[in-house]
């Protein structure tokens, strides 16, 4: 099961029966830049019941990336001082 969810594609998969986990990657393909490291995917969340539960969990960890990590890549971005 694949969802799209602000720029990201989010794939729900079964680990074992009944433990339903998340992988995350941005829809255009580029990695995803978390304190400088580049990730191509991300897996994310606990074992979930179903695969809807684990959906919601990746949701709520992209909104989470978006207030700590700002601009579409989910890297910090640096303000370069400007000349005088």
């Amino acid at each position: 099961m694949t969802y799209t969810y602000d720029g990201f594609d989010i794939e729900s998969f079964e680990a074992g029966k009944g433990l339903w986990h998340a992988r995350i990657k941005r829809a255009d393909l580029s990695p995803v830049v978390l304190d400088g490291v580049l990730f191509p995917t991300l897996e994310v969340g606990f074992a979930w019941s179903d695969p809807d539960a684990a959906i919601a969990d990746a949701k709520a960890h992209i909104d989470q990336f978006r207030r700590r990590y700002a601009g579409p890549s989910l890297a910090p971005q640096v303000q370069r001082p400007t000349a005088p």
